[in-house]
Formats: structure tokens, C-alpha cells, sequence
């Protein structure tokens, strides 16, 4: 009898097998991805993996991310099952999640995924929380500053959030305040129930913000109030309004951020009354960012890089500013590597009894400059309890800066009130192409002190000089600097109004047409210049009334 032989095939799993296997290895390595992408120190060396069950899919919570069906109930859903297990990560996969707000709580990441759109509905769609009450704090600055609720995602006394990954935060449905075609301003929303912000955070502590993008994010895409430790690096932001407000915050690194908003300020450091107390605005590094303000909103984020026509009305605004709301102090501040493009240029202003000291700006490039390179302001509207009493700025660094495209209407701006100098101001290596074009008669100008006028580049009128205006200053110091004109230029250079102890030493002006000055002194004492081109030096012990060189 013969014995069959058997041939064994080898086993070959089917394709749905192999998916099987393969579902726990992909999960696995999804939640060690997003536990990377979270990490919050930039310079960490490595990120502990996060177990899957810490990861909170929202789909898995009902979300739909079709662009159709409202995926907020969802969405907080998610954050609160995660909080509940004592944190977590909430997953966003790529789709187009239709929002009213988010609530954050403690301990929760949101990882957008690439792909992955948070579009804020319109309020007739579904209501935002309600602003919530502030009478301590909402009667020294805008409606927008004093409420955090009333945003597409927001957090109020939070510890260890982060919302990072490469998705899309678009504020579609949230309102601006903002008629760009009118130029009307309004902070107050027209009903209740509607959203005005992209991001609200208010004194929350262990904060990242990190390689996502804002588009159209409202009256703010980011409002920080009274945070610390606080890092928010590789942002895209493209609005409609102010791109990022720090207020009242402490420890905060702002890095590697790009800002288009031609309608308000994308980068604004405040102190406000916000918070119902006063609170500084401290340890602040602001570098290797750019903001810009003459990009159709959108081009940014998409690459195009569009500039805007005449007829987009944009406002071109963009820039860096500290103040305006200015009830607390900023101390320890520093800004460098960043670029200026088609905006407004740096303003520092405190009128609300604000102390600012200690800063470094440093490395800065601005192109087609619309209004005062720099602009530093002392002012009194003292707007806070009780009328506090003027405030002060000193010691300043500026240097390594270049501009080119300056308009001719302004010059870079140092202005305190009398009796209250600006103080211990130092510009150095610095190098400003003006559009020039300027009328000799502007020279003769005595421009307003308006103590109490809204502090802005431009607030005086044109500026009797073309490369320097400083008026109440005390002990400054400018070397090494260079201020040329493109068109034939008639003010004087720079004027000197109730200044003491005044350094230039190697500086290059040129002198406007008619034989102008390039230094005019009113009412200066201890001044002194020397190797500036084009006159010898010189030297004033005590005070002169009045003097032309």
C-alpha cells in the first residue's frame, strides 16, 4: 500500500488579516508620534511615549469632520474624557470640524493632524459661550480684552495645555469688529452668543503653542491673559485683526512665527487692568519671527504671498508693538531677529503708568516702513483705578536694524512729556533709507505734546525732522548710524526739544536741500557730536535755548 506524501504551502495571511495585526502597531506608533509633536521644552532631548488609552480620537466621540455636521459637542466630549482619566491627547484626524467653543481643561493636548480644519461656525449656526462677567477688570480697556469665553477654544486657569500639529484653526464664523471698506472699529459683538476669538487663555501655566496655523481668527487669533511659562513657536498667522496679544504674562518665548494682519498689530505685548489687578508683563523673548501687513489675508498661509491691491484697503499694519494698555509694567523683554514687511514699525508706549525697563531689540529688517521705524512714547492717559500717575521707560538697547522705504511724513520718534523724560536710551548700528521728499517749511513745526492722546506713530503730525525727533529724553545715545533720503529731502535731520545728556558719534546725514540743518537744538543742555560727516565736532556744556548746526 502506498503512502501518500503530503506537501505542506506555506500559510499566507489575507489581506484583512494583515490589516488586523497591523492596527495595534499603527496605533502605537500614532500615540508615540503625538506624544513627540507635544513635548513642551523645544530642546528636550526625548518625549516619554503615550499609552494609547491616553489617546482620545474625536471621531471616536461622534465627530464628523464632513464641513457639515456641528462636531463641538463632540470635540469637548473628548476633552472631557480625556481630563477625566487625568489627561490626555485629543486627536484630531484630517476632515473639517464645524465649531462653536471648545473648552480646555487641565493636562489636555489637541493635535491637529495635517488635514485636519477647526472652522468656527457662524453664531446663527450654533452660540458661543456667553462672555463671562468682569466688573473688576472690563472698564479700563476694549470689550475684546476683558472676556475670554466668547471664543472658538479657550481656557481659564488651566495648567500643562498644548494645542500643536500641522492642522488649520479657521475663525470663518467669528466676528472682527471690523468694517475694512467704513474703517469702523467696534469691540462690543452685535448679539450674544457670538464668537470674537480664535484662542483665549487666561492664567493658565505650562502653555505650547506649536506649528499649527490661524486663518481669520477674529478681534484676536491668540489672547493670552495673565499666563507664564508660556512657548508658542512655528505659527502661521493670517487675519483679520490682531494676530497675537500678550498680556499680563510671564516667561513667554514667541519663535519662529510668521504674521500677516493688515488690519492691527500681529505681535502686541500688554499689561492691562484685564484681570481686575495689575499684573506684569515679563521675560519675553520675541525672535526669528516676521510680520507683515500688505498680504491678502490667506496668501500667507496658502504661499501666493499676494500683495494687496489699493482697492483691498488693507490698513497695512503688522508690526511689533508693546502697550497701549499699559496698567502693569514690561520688564525683561527682548526682540531680535525678525523681520518688518510693508507695516507699521516697532512701537513702544506706555501711557497708563507703566514702567518699562529693561529691553534689547536687536537684528531687525523693515522694508517699506508706513509710519516711525521707531516709535517710543511716555504719555498720561492714565486710564486705570484711581488715575494712576505717569509711568516711565528707561534703558533701552536698539541696534542692528536696517530700513528701507521709510515714509517721509515720519521719522524714527522718541517722546515723554515735560518733567517726565523718556531715560537711558541707546541706537546703535542702524541704517534707514527714507522715501526723503520732506518740505523745509516742516522744519519750523512744533508738533502737540497730547498727554493724553491715544499713542500711535503719526499721533503729532508731520515730524519736523526726517531721521530723528526726540523731545523730552534723557541720556541717549546714538553712534554708528546711517540716514539717507531717496528724494531730495528740505527738513533738518534731527531735532533735539527739551533733551539732555545727547550722544552722536558716527553718524552719516545728509543735509537737506537749502543749506538745512542737520542737527536742531531747542532747548538742550550736554550735547555733544563727534565724526558725524559733513560738520566738526561739537560740543554744548550746560544749556542752549536754541542752536543749529
Amino acid at each position: 500500500m502506498k503512502t501518500k506524501r503530503l506537501t505542506h504551502k506555506p500559510l499566507l495571511p489575507s489581506t484583512a488579516m494583515m490589516a488586523a495585526a497591523l492596527q495595534p502597531m499603527r496605533r502605537h506608533f500614532l500615540a508615540r508620534a503625538v506624544a513627540l509633536a507635544a513635548a513642551l521644552p523645544a530642546c528636550a532631548l526625548a518625549a516619554p511615549s503615550i499609552p494609547t488609552n491616553s489617546l482620545f480620537d474625536v471621531k471616536r466621540f461622534g465627530a464628523k469632520g464632513d464641513g457639515r455636521t456641528l462636531d463641538s459637542p463632540a470635540v469637548n466630549a473628548a476633552i472631557a474624557a480625556a481630563a477625566a482619566a487625568g489627561g490626555g491627547t485629543v486627536y484630531f484626524p484630517p476632515g473639517r470640524y464645524l465649531s462653536a467653543s471648545i473648552r480646555l481643561k487641565s493636562n489636555i493636548t489637541l493635535y491637529l493632524e495635517a488635514g485636519a480644519v477647526i472652522e468656527a461656525v457662524d453664531a446663527s449656526v450654533a452660540r458661543y459661550d456667553l462672555p463671562e462677567p468682569n466688573e473688576a477688570g472690563g472698564n479700563y480697556q476694549d470689550y475684546g480684552h476683558s472676556h475670554w469665553q466668547n471664543s472658538l477654544i479657550w481656557g481659564i486657569g488651566l495648567d500643562n495645555v498644548a494645542i500643536v500639529g500641522g492642522g488649520l484653526i479657521h475663525g470663518k464664523g467669528l466676528i472682527s469688529g471690523h468694517d475694512k471698506f467704513t474703517g469702523y472699529y467696534t469691540d462690543k459683538p452685535d448679539q450674544p452668543g457670538e464668537g470674537d476669538k480664535a484662542i483665549a487663555l487666561r492664567e493658565c501655566h505650562n502653555v505650547t503653542l506649536r506649528d499649527f496655523s490661524i486663518l481669520h481668527g477674529g478681534h484676536f487669533g491668540i489672547l493670552a491673559t495673565g499666563c507664564s511659562n508660556m512657548l508658542i513657536d512655528h505659527l502661521t498667522i493670517d487675519t483679520n485683526r490682531d494676530g497675537m496679544d500678550i498680556d499680563a504674562c510671564n516667561n513667554v518665548r514667541v519663535t519662529n512665527c510668521s504674521l500677516n494682519t493688515p488690519w492691527d498689530d500681529a505681535i502686541c505685548l500688554k499689561a492691562s487692568y484685564g484681570l481686575g489687578r495689575i499684573k506684569h508683563c515679563e521675560n519675553i523673548t520675541i525672535s526669528d519671527c516676521m510680520v507683515s501687513g500688505n498680504f491678502d489675508e490667506g496668501s500667507v498661509i496658502d504661499g501666493t504671498f499676494k500683495r494687496s491691491a489699493p482697492e483691498y484697503r488693507s490698513g497695512r499694519y503688522g508690526r511689533i508693538k508693546m502697550g497701549t494698555e499699559s496698567n502693569g509694567d514690561f520688564k525683561n523683554i527682548t526682540i531680535t531677529n525678525c523681520i518688518f514687511d510693508e507695516c507699521k514699525g516697532l512701537a513702544i508706549e506706555s501711557v497708563d503708568g507703566s514702567h518699562i525697563e529693561d529691553m534689547t531689540i536687536s537684528n531687525i529688517t523693515m522694508r517699506n516702513v508706513v509710519n516711525d521705524p521707531i516709535f517710543i512714547r511716555l504719555g498720561a492717559r492714565l486710564r486705570g483705578p484711581n488715575r494712576p500717575p505717569v509711568g516711565t521707560i528707561k534703558r533701552v538697547n536698539i541696534s542692528n536694524i536696517v530700513v528701507s522705504g521709510a515714509y517721509r511724513n515720519h521719522a524714527s520718534t522718541i517722546a515723554g512729556l515735560p518733567g517726565h523724560p523718556v531715560e537711558d536710551i541707546r541706537i546703535s548700528n542702524m541704517q534707514i533709507e527714507t522715501q526723503g521728499g520732506g518740505d523745509a517749511a516742516w522744519s519750523a513745526l512744533v508738533p502737540p505734546e497730547l498727554p493724553d492722546g491715544y499713542p500711535e506713530p503719526g499721533m503729532f503730525g508731520k515730524a519736523p525732522a526726517y531721521a530723528f525727533y526726540l523731545r523730552h529724553v534723557k541720556a541717549i545715545e546714538v553712534h554708528h548710524v546711517k540716514v539717507a533720503c531717496v528724494q531730495p529731502e528740505g527738513r533738518t535731520a534731527v531735532v533735539l526739544d527739551d533733551v539732555s545728556d545727547a550722544s552722536f558719534h558716527a553718524v552719516h546725514l545728509q543735509r537737506g536741500q537749502g543749506g538745512a540743518a542737520l542737527f536742531a537744538l531747542r532747548g538742550v543742555s550736554e550735547f555733544s557730536a563727534r565724526d558725524v560727516r559733513g560738520m566738526p565736532d561739537r560740543e554744548v556744556r550746560g544749556h542752549v535755548d536754541a542752536l543749529t548746526l
